[in-house]
């Protein structure tokens, strides 16, 4: 949103803050998009998630008032510490865009869309078990993510913490396993840029990369949290 917001959520240390590098001092800010001292520089041109618009906010001796702190200091990380399931806000998006590449797959070898290919090439078994494998992979996703969404409270459990994780990075992987499938199955006329498969494909392969739950992070996080590092030793 760096064109288009008005305020941007900031965290932040104060200079004068006597904890140092611990995360009860961080202060949750909201800066003005037009305030003296703020500007939006750099280039976005990436892969996929274009309209995120993800460009380098800088401040530069930028004021931000008291009033515009959004939450008391230190209370952020208490959020993200105690009640973790906020960080699977992305989640749903990427269940429904599956849904969106699945649902495109059905209408597309339906004959439901215009420019699609010949009936002769739309049905056939390979295609049907195609779209099968789309369906069961989708539904897999959905039931562990409304598992884990089930389970969200204060100061969750480790199991379910550990599904949260797993739901994250299941819907991710899933949403770009289903549209490279979707792609396959449908053919190369399904590339086509008037069609929305090529951009689900790449919006979906970007998605698994956002922070702070990537998928490789939420594999590193189950992993540590059910084989922990003997006291005294360093995690690889």
């Amino acid at each position: 949103l760096a064109d288009a917001a008005h305020y941007f959520g900031v965290l932040a240390r104060l200079d004068d803050d006597d904890d140092g590098d611990d995360a009860s001092s961080i202060h949750y800010l909201a800066v003005e998009a037009n305030a003296p001292g703020v500007s939006i520089e750099g280039d976005w041109n990436p892969l996929g998630m274009r309209g995120t618009v993800s460009r380098d906010l800088v401040m530069q001796d930028c004021f931000v008032p008291e009033h515009a702190q959004l939450l008391p200091e230190g209370i952020y990380q208490q959020a993200a510490r105690r009640w973790p399931h906020m960080f699977l806000t992305l989640a749903p998006t990427y269940l429904g865009l599956t849904q969106a590449a699945y649902d495109f797959t059905v209408d597309y070898l339906s004959g439901r869309v215009a420019g699609g290919p010949p009936s002769s090439e739309r049905i056939a078994p390979i295609k049907q078990y195609a779209v099968a494998e789309q369906l069961i992979r989708l539904e897999a996703a959905r039931a562990l993510l409304y598992r884990s969404i089930s389970e969200a409270g204060l100061d969750p459990a480790p199991e379910a913490l550990r599904r949260a994780f797993a739901a994250n990075r299941t819907v991710m992987e899933t949403a770009t396993q289903v549209t490279a499938d979707a792609i396959r199955t449908c053919g190369g006329r399904s590339m086509l840029k008037p069609l929305p498969l090529e951009r689900y494909y790449r919006d979906a392969r970007c998605g698994a990369l956002m922070q702070p739950w990537t998928a490789d992070n939420c594999l590193e996080r189950i992993g540590s949290s059910v084989l922990p590092a003997p006291k005294g030793t360093m995690s690889p």
